[in-house]
């Protein structure tokens, strides 16, 4: 095996490299803008130039005036043209609920405001930059503590489902008396997505039916929401994402481009490319919000717990009440009798964010993992052995078991690959040369979650095999890990299965959102080749259950018989089989529900009878020039638990890409705001500071065997949101213990360390 390949433990399947590893090598994979499409014209956005006002008039004479424009779509002649859907916290499948080109109301800056359509992509966005735009202007609410925000507990918002804010015991109380304590503010700043693949759109239509090649987190969703914008059946929609190019939350809605594409494709009865520029990703998509908090901790002087208080604050934009309320999870982490917590939304003249990378847990835990270790430093304790003692089993606040937790034996692995034993408690004191040396740790988590999913599988008499699913590869290695499910159970190589998916014809799944992909799809894959079995075992003498084991149908005697004897037992050719996993938890209907484009996620802190998550830990060396400030991150590790690991290679793939985009969101990554305009001033990849490989030393990612036999029938846990959990917070921490300085507000920097 290979350090990407890690040798399997128990409970682990083969490290088998991806089955379209080729095609995206190669640049066989298609994407959605690389699809063919006769004829098409080319759209370009125009998007506004303030946050807050309307738009007065708009000249289209010079634009007019281009060779091989087309159309040109704007308030003034699409008004009432698409019907407003849900916006997703509402339980609806929209990002925003601001649908565009509907007034000359302007919400936020980078508000879409026109679409212009031509022969050629440059005419289109020559004759966008010649339209004249005059507004009407208002002073713009930025960001907290600007003039004009409003504030209020998210238990008022006008959410579907009310936040819950997590409460045990009597928190005033007994941190009043608690020996030792602890208070501390921090923030975390907006952030932006920038995938490689841009947020593009591609519609053709035939006849009265739409075909829409978008990148998309969820098909099945984006296909009946689309249609209900359009007014359309959605049996008359269809959505085709095989590939996408980056996502991880930022293409799992619709977003206000695909309805006005579709319609100017529906004007000209021609094919409509749109492919806009990465600065317009940045308020034509959503991001993660920017949050601040306040936590408190009280403690005895051996360290446990006695009070826990976490308040957070969210902006969001004006009609939408996003939030991602991340103390479901940080109230839960460790044994404490006395919690309270509380999480506000903070309205500002801004578009509205969104999912990005553990949307709720990043930030939350970054809080909470930071605290720990002041506590840890005020008790003068290890900071490991604060969580051992403060470690449990049951959750404080409902008093519900964990299905698994494997916390502990992540820190015990994880510190002795680091060798933690070397860390000097005190700060500042280690020195190589100039450079302040330093080691942080914190915990990761993440909820296990799952959502009903459907597969059809269909194997041949000739030993090989196709899986459909509408599920979504979006980078993880889904292909690969349903092609290796399936292989398992009807023992068959993988190179001998085909898996389709990313098209909202096929068998709905849910999106691919909330690391719940594997644990979901794979576990109906399972239940269909289960009844494949069951086909072909029919009429058999033998009692009990038979499987499938390198081509042969064998009995539960040991009894054996060729796949090809056991198809001409039965009389066919071929046995194709559909099945439904409903997750433990769900509510009746639930499957329905992924049928109209909902979906219905149940585990994590949601069921009612338990409660599940993946755990890590993670440890950090950083660096700090004793002059500069210069901050050099040499070496990662994170040990990670998270059930039944169906492919090690991928599941380590996507725990190191986590760990990264973690150092990336300690260090590097921040939207500046123009506090005064409301604007982005570094939507582009050459301000928005992101690592570069010279940025990153070794990520050694350590894989802990772990059982869980309630979580689901495979005893899979979800871990692409895991990796980047509890990162930040171990750098913070590092910084720290390397230099003495506490910096709460990410990203840090030199500024901010020279400013001390």
């Amino acid at each position: 095996m290979t350090y990407a390949a890690p040798e399997p433990q128990a409970n682990m399947g083969q490290p088998i490299p991806r089955v379209d590893a080729r095609l995206k090598v190669t640049g066989e994979a298609k994407y959605s803008s690389d699809v063919d499409v006769p004829n098409p014209a080319f759209a370009y956005l125009v998007t506004s130039a303030i946050a807050k006002g309307s738009i007065k008039a708009i000249d289209e004479s010079e634009a007019r005036k281009v060779d091989g424009l087309i159309d040109i779509l704007t308030h003034e002649n699409m008004k009432d043209a698409i019907k407003q859907v849900p916006f997703m916290s509402a339980g609806g499948p929209a990002a925003t609920s601001i649908v565009p080109l509907s007034s000359p109301q302007v919400w936020h800056d980078g508000q879409i405001i026109a679409m212009v359509v031509a022969d050629r992509f440059e005419a289109a966005r020559e004759a966008a930059h010649r339209l004249k735009v005059t507004y009407t202007e208002e002073q713009p609410s930025a960001t907290f503590g600007s003039h004009g925000v409003t504030e209020k507990a998210y238990t008022e918002a006008r959410s579907k489902e009310k936040h819950e804010n997590p409460a045990v015991g009597d928190f005033q109380a007994a941190f009043k008396t608690a020996p030792v304590q602890v208070e501390g503010s921090y923030a975390t700043p907006t952030q932006h997505h920038n995938p490689i693949e841009l947020f593009t759109t591609t519609c053709v239509w035939n006849g009265p039916n739409l075909t829409i090649y978008e990148p998309s987190q969820s098909v099945t969703g984006l296909a009946h929401g689309a249609a209900a914008e359009l007014k359309l059946d959605p049996s008359q929609v269809r959505v085709l994402s095989q590939y996408i190019g980056g996502a991880f939350g930022s293409k799992g809605g619709i977003t206000p481009r695909t309805a006005i594409t579709a319609i100017a494709a529906k004007r000209l009865n021609r094919a409509v490319k749109l492919v806009p520029t990465r600065a317009q990703g940045f308020t034509i998509a959503t991001y993660r919000a920017e949050t601040r908090h306040e936590v408190k901790l009280g403690a005895t002087k051996n360290g446990k717990l006695v009070a826990l208080s976490h308040e957070g604050w969210e902006v969001s934009s004006r009609p939408d009440d996003y939030t991602v309320a991340g103390t479901d999870a940080s109230t839960r982490m460790y044994a404490c009798p006395n919690i309270a917590s509380a999480v506000n939304i903070v309205s500002a003249d801004r578009n509205t964010p969104g999912f990005m990378r553990a949307p709720a847990e990043t930030p939350y835990i970054y809080a909470l993992e930071v605290a720990m270790d002041e506590m840890a430093e005020k008790l003068g304790m290890d900071p490991i052995e604060l969580r051992r003692v403060n470690d449990t089993m049951v959750e404080p606040i409902k008093g519900l078991a964990y299905t698994s937790r494997s916390l502990m034996p992540c820190f015990d692995q994880a510190s002795k690959a680091f060798d933690w034993g070397k860390r000097n408690p005190k700060p500042g004191q280690t020195r190589d040369g100039d450079w302040l040396v330093g080691y942080g740790c914190a915990t990761a988590c993440y909820p296990t979650q799952m959502a009903p999913a459907s597969a059809r599988v269909r194997l041949e008499a000739n030993g090989t095999a196709r899986v459909d699913t509408a599920a979504h590869e979006i980078g993880n290695g889904a292909y690969t890990v349903v092609a290796q499910t399936a292989a398992l159970k009807l023992g068959i190589d993988v190179s001998k299965v085909k898996v389709e998916m990313g098209d909202s014809t096929l068998p709905p799944a849910p999106v691919a959102g909330g690391s719940i992909t594997t644990a979901s799809v794979c576990n109906a894959v399972a239940m269909a080749c289960d009844k494949v079995i069951g086909r072909l075992s029919s009429g058999k003498n033998t009692e009990g259950d038979h499987v499938m084991k390198e081509g042969r149908l064998v009995a539960a005697n040991g009894e054996k018989e060729e796949l090809a004897k056991a198809f001409e037992r039965i009389g066919a050719g071929a046995v194709e089989e559909y099945a439904e996993f409903v997750p433990h938890g769900s509510k009746p209907g639930a499957m329905a529900q992924v049928y109209k484009g909902i979906s219905p996620i149940i585990g994590g802190t949601r069921d009612k009878d338990r409660i599940a998550f993946a755990f890590g830990a993670q440890f950090i060396e950083v660096r700090v020039h004793a002059r500069t400030k210069e901050i050099r991150v040499p070496r990662i590790v994170g040990a990670f638990a998270a059930g039944h690991i169906v492919n090690p290679r991928t599941t380590h793939s996507q725990l190191m890409g986590g760990m990264i985009w973690g150092i990336s969101s300690g260090l590097h990554e921040a939207t500046e705001i123009d506090a005064k305009r409301a604007r982005y001033v570094n939507a582009n990849l050459a301000d928005y500071l992101v690592p570069v490989n010279a940025d990153i030393g070794s990520v050694d990612v350590i894989l802990v065997p772990e059982v869980d036999e309630k979580v689901n029938p495979l005893g899979i846990k979800g871990v692409g949101e895991l990796g980047i959990v509890g990162t930040a917070a171990a750098l913070s921490n590092a910084v720290y213990n390397a230099t003495g300085t506490r910096v709460r507000d990410l990203p840090i920097r030199i500024e901010k360390l020279l400013a001390s």
